[in-house]
């Protein structure tokens, strides 16, 4: 085999064409809200880790769990790169009529790309947090947030961090 690209053979790649049961798709006894999708910093150093915060509340009538999912989307980059990635998720059980706020870390190294290299590259971003991945069409009983965020500095290998 001579040719590694993803392009065109792993969801993260697909063109406009979306996968008919994509990742996070599923059936719930009840429905979720999110809110208060919240990013810190929202400029930060090239080397320096994100801290995510997002309030998840049961709608429903049923105590039921949630898978909790974080994508990472790069607005510009050097080389290509996802349309998303899946950075955290976290399965959450809420009482009916509760709510619960969660708290995840997106580490700089997953804002790395390869180009020759794992490199950390400035620019803007967009995170979405949600039941089900950012502008899925077979849509599950769930919402998505999105945020951006800027990241200042110069581009350099992810080793020097």
């Amino acid at each position: 085999m001579e040719n590694y690209t993803m392009e065109g053979r792993t969801y993260r790649y697909y063109g406009q064409e979306a996968p008919l049961y994509p990742f996070g798709y599923g059936l719930s006894y009840t429905t979720f809200r999110y809110r208060d999708l919240v990013l810190s910093p929202p400029v930060l150093p090239l080397c320096a880790n994100l801290s995510v915060s997002v309030v998840l509340e049961n709608t429903g009538l049923r105590d039921s769990e949630e898978v909790v999912q974080l994508y990472l989307r790069w607005e510009q980059s050097s080389v290509p790169v996802p349309r998303w990635q899946l950075v955290a998720f976290r399965r959450v059980a809420v009482l009916a009529g509760r709510e619960v706020k969660l708290f995840f870390q997106v580490l700089a190294e997953q804002r790395a790309v390869w180009a020759q290299d794992w490199r950390l590259e400035p620019g803007t971003f967009t995170l979405f947090a949600g039941g089900q991945q950012p502008g899925q069409k077979t849509r599950a009983p769930s919402e998505v947030l999105s945020a951006r965020f800027s990241v200042t500095g110069t581009a350099r290998p992810l080793r020097t961090c």
